[in-house]
């Protein structure tokens, strides 16, 4: 399955273009592939699985401070239905990992875990199909947490960042392992729990599915089609942006025309069980109560054109102050934003990771 994740609209136009095939990584520090099993691993839903494979993606090296402390590793995390290396694109690599950039993989050990259910890691669609543990936000922390301490024997991270889901998590690690971090950068999300019109678009999406004749408790022996273009569509409005939008497609015939190529390249890859899952893992999350437990410095950024999180609510701005050394920032809406995606274009918001980092040495520096 391609790795997806909520896109703008000026990415999903390019991600109908052909591919260019180009580097995003400097050749001296290729990313590399691996996995890590977790054996006998329990839910929280009550459900275990013997064998919980979490497959990730790093770059660069390890490397750690004359007291032996691990100075250099960061932790970044992807979103709703994309994988580690989604990230390796030219908005978001391509700004943050090159020669000289803010997070140099010369200099940084960069790890991009896939999600449970997610990329390579187990999910419903390698064969349990609905009889898959109902997995939620915590078990995908959990076992991101056992990844780095069991498996690649990381006891401390630079920084801790991600985008939308990877967002909510960040604001989970947080407050799971205050001492673990920092600095922590989530993109995108709100620190409650997810209700109002986020829960309601969420829920359609999954009603679409389960009420599909063609689902079958997920034991389908075929896509059901209806579903997941409802379910497509829905992706499509929650991740896209009114100005980069329009400016992309400003006739009837270019939207039209974009719809057609973007269900086509959709419902190539889509598997109704997976999403459903994917989207329902949000069910557990609200950190609220627990945002004074954070302690590394945290700057939270969202953009104002962001459909699943509009800042008219005024959340952000209530809940950061419960974050001791909390920060938000609002882009402002323009025809550089976009959208939820706002959150893969790095070059918009990485003079406040900057700013983060340098109000955030590690302890080696003091």
């Amino acid at each position: 399955m391609r790795s997806r994740q909520f896109l703008s609209t000026c990415a999903l136009v390019a991600a109908l273009a052909p591919s260019l095939g180009t580097a995003l990584t400097d050749p001296a520090a290729p990313p590399v592939e691996n996995d890590y099993v977790i054996r006998d691993f329990h839910f929280t839903s009550g459900e275990t699985l013997p064998e919980l494979r979490l497959h990730f993606t790093t770059l660069g090296k390890p490397h750690r401070d004359p007291h032996g402390t691990l100075d250099n590793a960061v932790l970044i995390m992807h979103g709703t239905g994309g994988s580690g290396r989604s990230l390796l694109n030219e908005h978001f690599a391509g700004v943050l990992f090159g020669p000289g950039q803010l997070l140099d993989a010369h200099k940084y050990f960069i790890i991009l875990p896939d999600a449970i259910g997610h990329g390579k890691s187990s999910k419903p669609s390698d064969a349990l199909h609905g009889r898959f543990p109902q997995y939620g936000y915590a078990d995908m922390v959990a076992a991101q947490h056992a990844l780095l301490l069991q498996g690649l024997q990381v006891d401390h991270l630079r920084l801790v960042m991600g985008t939308s889901m990877g967002c909510m998590h960040t604001f989970m690690w947080g407050e799971a392992y205050p001492d673990f971090m920092d600095a922590l950068m989530p993109l995108a999300c709100l620190p409650v729990q997810i209700a109002g019109r986020n829960r309601l678009w969420r829920d359609l999406l999954v009603q679409a599915i389960r009420t599909d004749p063609q689902w079958l408790q997920g034991e389908y022996q075929s896509e059901p089609t209806g579903a997941l273009r409802t379910a497509a569509g829905l992706l499509l409005i929650a991740g896209s942006a009114p100005i980069p939008m329009q400016q992309a497609l400003p006739t009837r015939e270019a939207a039209d025309q974009f719809l057609e190529k973007f269900m086509q390249r959709e419902l190539e890859d889509l598997d109704a069980n997976d999403l459903l899952y994917q989207v329902s893992a949000s069910r557990d999350y609200d950190p609220s109560a627990g945002l004074g437990k954070i302690k590394a410095p945290l700057t939270q950024v969202n953009s104002a054109d962001d459909f699943i999180n509009p800042p008219e609510l005024g959340i952000a701005e209530r809940e950061i102050k419960k974050v001791n050394g909390g920060r938000f920032v609002l882009l402002p809406a323009s025809d550089q934003t976009h959208g939820h995606g706002t959150h893969t274009w790095a070059a918009l918001w990485q003079p406040y990771l900057a700013q983060l980092l340098q109000a955030s040495p590690p302890p080696s520096a003091h």
